[in-house]
């Protein structure tokens, strides 16, 4: 996994993913701080992570807190892989997946806590072993199937980009665990339904030839402020 496409995935999932906003959604409190973090600042980093920590320590059961504390780990955790630092990797990796499966634990229908978990899954499994990597993309796609199944009542309502990724996390996640026929449904669902969508020419280059392109840099096509 590298950093950039680690920063990339949280980047193009993260936005307006969840259901219609409250009055003070905990993700538009923390994210721009964890993003800029997994972009480098490594100040601002720290002040996201402080800030989870300051909040679980009040309440341990805030779902919110906990998958993006785990989701900061989790970076960290690559980090430390990058540096060589197996055994810190290893120890952050596994304290980052258990934070991430506690949230989702406590708050199993919550759309703001399984699409953190789902999109850091996706990102952390990409480069691993297959084998390895296999039951925590069944989770991730477990998640993003969830989160479709709970907004089916209001999904065409919601734009573009949040729906494109939603299922080409879908797609691309059954394809990379071998259910084909199910990655083709998703990714013809993109297609069809999702035109302007910024991921449909990857669906469609898929549809076409079997594989994904890559994406260059860690920009993100329609991202939402």
């Amino acid at each position: 996994m590298t950093i950039a496409t680690f920063v990339l995935t949280l980047l193009l999932a993260a936005f307006e993913l969840v259901a219609p906003a409250s009055a003070q959604r905990f993700d538009m409190v923390v994210r721009a701080d964890f993003f800029a973090g997994y972009a480098g600042d490594e100040a601002r980093l720290q002040k996201a992570m402080a800030l989870c920590e300051s909040i679980l320590a009040e309440n341990p059961n805030h779902a919110e807190a906990l998958v993006w504390h785990g989701s900061g780990l989790l970076f960290q955790a690559g980090r430390a892989f990058q540096a060589g630092d197996a055994q810190s990797g290893l120890q952050l990796f596994q304290a980052g997946l258990k934070q991430m499966t506690d949230a989702v634990s406590l708050a199993p229908n919550d759309v703001a806590v399984l699409i953190p978990r789902g999109a850091v899954l996706l990102a952390a499994t990409a480069r691993m072993d297959p084998v390895q990597a296999r039951p925590l993309v069944e989770l991730a796609v477990a998640d993003y199937e969830k989160v479709l199944s709970i907004q089916a009542p209001y999904f065409d309502t919601l734009g573009d980009h949040p729906r494109g990724e939603l299922l080409f996390g879908l797609a691309e996640g059954s394809a990379r665990l071998g259910r084909l026929d199910k990655a083709r449904m998703y990714f013809e669902r993109l297609v069809q339904d999702v035109p302007k969508s910024g991921q449909s020419p990857r669906a469609q280059e898929w549809l076409t030839t079997g594989s994904i392109p890559k994406v260059a840099g860690i920009g993100c096509v329609g991202c939402h402020k």
